[in-house]
């Protein structure tokens, strides 16, 4: 194990993607209570578009390694942790640190990733996939003959939102554009094009009542007519702020004002309810209890895309040194699915 290496991928600083650098070095021994992973496959997800630009919300200090998820297999333990673990396939939620050939990880942080799926595969659905379900099911809770919007629905999010309030019971239209129409009418969705037209007056065509839930990663504008979409008792669950990806200033602006505005309308007696959704809440608080969730709901989404009962596709494979050549597609809106790579 000593003789190999350990190879990562570091964002230096707000640079274009042929910015990134690769770092080498010798690989590390796991300390007490760790696991050394060997990476099979980490991912190329939004949030490394807004990291590079400096618009990451609580991202650290340049220089770092970014890779916010990834499925690897267990390849060392150290002192006082289970060496049974070693061979062990696992998927982990890291936020940074994923673009790398090797990572340490509390076992305790890894989940066990189910016989029948390749490494790949599973990576398109860990970040996109525990988000997905968490939204529909822990906060909005989505009940069988709802009426739903997602927005972004050809997305990595979207996509599985999609599906999975369709396997709720949930009647389904999703923003997008054309060109993921048809696969989304394929699934059962009806498509919104955003491009074009009015949205809310698109989806009030569709659902004079108003709907029954809104998922909106936008941002902006898009947060304050996902919320006038909504019918008497529906939740609003926001997200993101993708809107904002290439704007300039404060990184955090954008998510203190859809902070603001949600704790604002839940403060009204209208019968309606927002959600500003953050993936990381309740780590530091309640480590088991975050940790416990995490677990049962990206078991969830494995089992389902091991059953094939959930299709996460994959964009395209690349190497781990060509980072930036994925960073480049994946955020060229040219592809279907998630870019992985794979080290």
């Amino acid at each position: 194990m000593r003789s190999e290496q350990l190879v990562e991928i570091v964002l230096p600083g707000v640079v274009e993607p042929e910015g990134l650098e690769v770092r080498r070095s010798a690989l590390p021994e796991p300390g007490p209570g760790q696991v050394l992973v060997a990476v099979e496959a980490t991912g190329v997800s939004f949030a490394e578009q807004q990291m590079r630009r400096g618009r990451y919300y609580d991202q650290p200090p340049f220089p770092f390694v970014p890779g916010y998820d990834l499925v690897g297999t267990v390849a060392a333990t150290g002192p006082g942790t289970d060496p049974g673990l070693v061979g062990r396939r696992v998927a982990a939620l890291v936020k940074t640190g994923g673009w790398a050939s090797h990572v340490l990880l509390d076992p305790a942080d890894t989940v066990d990733v189910p016989a029948g799926l390749e490494p790949a595969e599973a990576e398109t659905a860990v970040v996109n996939g525990i988000t997905a379900w968490q939204l529909l099911h822990r906060h909005a809770r989505v009940r069988s003959g709802q009426t739903v919007l997602v927005h972004g629905a050809g997305g990595g999010v979207g996509q599985l939102l999609a599906q999975l309030a369709l396997a709720a019971g949930a009647r389904v239209i999703g923003t997008a554009s054309v060109r993921h129409h048809d696969a989304l009418r394929a699934l059962g969705v009806t498509p919104v094009d955003y491009r074009t037209g009015d949205v809310p007056a698109q989806v009030r065509r569709l659902a004079p009542g108003g709907v029954d839930a809104v998922f909106d990663h936008v941002g902006g504008r898009s947060v304050l007519d996902s919320w006038r979409l909504l019918a008497p008792g529906g939740t609003l669950v926001a997200y993101g702020s993708a809107a904002t990806r290439d704007d300039t200033g404060s990184k955090q602006w954008p998510v203190i004002k859809v902070l603001a505005r949600t704790w604002w309308w839940n403060a009204l007696p209208n019968g309606r309810r927002a959600h500003f959704y953050n993936i990381w809440a309740g780590r530091s608080l309640r480590p088991a209890r975050f940790r416990a969730r995490l677990r049962a709901d990206l078991t969830a989404v494995l089992d389902a895309l091991r059953r094939g009962d959930l299709t996460a596709p994959l964009a395209a494979r690349l190497p781990l040194t060509a980072a930036a050549e994925a960073l480049r597609l994946a955020e060229s809106g040219t592809v279907t699915g998630k870019v992985v790579l794979v080290p």
